[in-house]
């Protein structure tokens, strides 16, 4: 099976219509989402209406489960507390009833969703070899999908040799039939890599193989969404330099 995985959509309609436009041509068979379909972004219910039709399997980020009101916005830097409190005022009741059903993670897939880690669903940060041993330690599954970092990147460990990973570029084909593996798609909706293009992962569970990929949409459009939903301006800043 070909799958689509994507994760950290934050809202950005823009950055999801190109990468669900990518994901047809590329003659996906399903699309998992592994949360933060809400926060930073201006656009919560066209996100959330998007993944609902698309999408098998969407999990519960950390952001979503703030605008939820299961998270505290005290844990959230200013600006992501501010982007919750202003997604949990506008967005669709029954978008947010349909948030309300979801969870950080999904173990009856081939291989294991979390939205943050194997350890911490909903929180840990997986940007270490380090953590990743952690990681391997106590995972399901030989291979897993995490998001939350919004760094495309990938950690594989062999038998009896330890964890090593990095960063993931676009069109880089990895060959995971052998080993554990920790992939992060990276982020669709505010990538942390340097590269401001969407990112998202094509996993094939027939051939185990994961191919990582880039798309470009209109940035300027997303940050302009931003800017008239007068939210911090940071957040729209950010945007062109995939930071």
């Amino acid at each position: 099976m070909r799958v689509a995985v994507v994760s950290d959509i934050h809202g950005n309609r823009q950055a999801l219509e190109a990468v669900l436009d990518a994901v047809e041509a590329a003659a996906a068979d399903e699309l998992w989402s592994l949360g933060d379909l809400v926060g930073y972004g201006a656009d919560p219910d066209a996100c959330v209406a998007l993944i609902r039709r698309y999408a098998t399997v969407s999990l519960a980020g950390n952001h979503d489960l703030a605008v939820r009101g299961d998270i505290p916005l005290d844990e959230f830097s200013p600006g992501a507390a501010l982007a919750a409190r202003w997604t949990r005022e506008t967005i669709d009741p029954a978008a947010l009833d349909w948030l309300r059903t979801l969870e950080p993670q999904q173990l009856d897939e081939a291989v294991g969703l979390y939205h943050a880690s194997p350890r911490d669903p909903v929180w840990e940060y997986v940007l270490s070899p380090l953590q990743a041993e952690l990681c391997f330690d106590v995972l399901r599954h030989r291979v897993a999908c995490i998001g939350h970092s919004h760094i495309a990147l990938a950690y594989t460990r062999g038998d009896g040799e330890p964890a090593t990973g990095e960063k993931r570029g676009d069109g880089e084909l990895l060959e995971i039939a052998s080993g554990e593996w920790l992939l992060n798609p990276g982020s669709v909706g505010q990538p942390r890599d340097g590269d401001p293009r969407a990112a998202w992962l094509l996993l094939d569970t027939d051939a185990w193989t994961a191919a990582f990929h880039r798309t470009e949409y209109d940035v300027e459009a997303a940050a302009a969404a931003i800017r008239r939903a007068r939210l911090p301006d940071s957040l729209a800043d950010r945007l062109p330099h995939g930071q």
